[in-house]
């Protein structure tokens, strides 16, 4: 449930009202926002609500109680009606303007990486994507450089200033790939992780959790609330294509899920078209139509020469695309009345 002090409501009242959630059983949750507080109170027994809700309102302090319906809590709508703002360095995800993350899909070289760090950057990117981890469908793919690829992004970002986002696939790394990473990601794969989703949930850095890849929607926030109940609500949510019966694309992005999360959370959404689509030719349309959606940041995979990339070739834009896509989106999210994130 959520609980709404009144807008004077002191440091005291507020203590009170907090103390006694947890003396009925409650975990809290407290969200400051410019104008008012909000509260947010989850795990008590759904048989004690009813009276836990009068012993709230009877509190001077307290202005009204909402019961949340859904079963994801803190990471609703019902619990934080305005949007949540994740700042990462100078580049903000969720306050309405536009980011681009770019990068290999993998690191692969020093020159490869950072040869596409200074291309995406000149071209309008806020920030690097790579993967020093990588997970492979075969045991014989490719699998990432590991500590060494952190290092290596490490480099890129000290030279560019641009913040890094990488993922992480072992909860025995999170502290390492923290060490080098500003938004830890999780991939689809590793929605489900939940030993994952709570070593990352604690870890109190940015994340950004990847749809699986036979996810519901419904399944997708839940996995987002494991990060919000173990401390971590900087949480960004990414829409990279789901797996359907159709065989023309890799995945079938689902643009309709863009707006349907915002409508239910208060999260922020990234668009990922390149595994959404799996092919370069169809990454720029379908970035312009997430943008067109609502998308608070696209994700694309950019490669000097993508024809002999170790991983995902075939989706991966060349520095010549994507410096002909960038101002395309640009050009969508201004006819929405939408700025270009800053960047350093």
């Amino acid at each position: 449930m959520v609980i709404l002090p009144k807008p004077n409501c002191t440091d005291g009242e507020l203590n009170e009202i907090t103390t006694l959630l947890e003396t009925l059983g409650y975990s809290v949750h407290i969200s400051k926002g410019v104008e008012r507080t909000v509260i947010g109170a989850v795990g008590a027994p759904d048989a004690d609500k009813a009276a836990a809700i009068q012993r709230l309102e009877a509190l001077p302090q307290v202005d009204r109680v909402v019961p949340v319906l859904k079963p994801y809590k803190l990471v609703s709508r019902d619990f934080q009606p305005n949007n949540t703002v994740v700042r990462v360095g100078s580049v903000c995800f969720g306050d309405g303007s536009l980011s681009i993350m770019a990068g290999p899909c993998t690191v692969e070289t020093p020159e490869q990486l950072l040869s596409t760090a200074r291309a995406v950057k000149d071209a309008g990117a806020h920030v690097l994507r790579g993967g020093a981890y990588k997970p492979s469908t075969s045991p014989y793919g490719f699998q990432g450089l590991g500590e060494e690829g952190l290092r290596l992004l490490s480099e890129a970002r000290e030279e560019t200033g641009m913040p890094v986002i990488t993922e992480v696939m072992d909860p025995r790394d999170v502290e390492l790939v923290s060490a080098h990473a500003d938004i830890l990601q999780i991939g689809a794969r590793s929605m489900t992780n939940f030993s994952l989703l709570k070593e990352v949930g604690a870890a109190r850095r940015p994340v950004m959790l990847k749809r699986g890849m036979s996810s519901t929607i419904e399944e997708w926030l839940h996995a987002a609330e494991y990060l919000a109940t173990h401390g971590n609500t900087e949480i960004l949510l990414c829409e990279r294509g789901i797996r359907t019966f159709e065989t023309a694309t890799r995945n079938t992005f689902d643009v309709n899920a863009i707006p349907v999360v915002q409508s239910l959370s208060h999260l922020p959404v990234v668009a990922d078209p390149s595994h959404g689509t799996g092919r370069r030719a169809l990454v720029a349309p379908v970035a312009r139509a997430a943008v067109a959606a609502g998308a608070d940041s696209v994700m694309v995979e950019v490669h000097p020469d993508p024809s002999s990339a170790l991983k995902d070739g075939a989706q991966a834009l060349t520095f010549a695309d994507f410096r002909r896509l960038v101002p395309e989106l640009r050009a969508v999210a201004a006819a929405l009345g939408r700025p270009m994130a800053i960047s350093d």
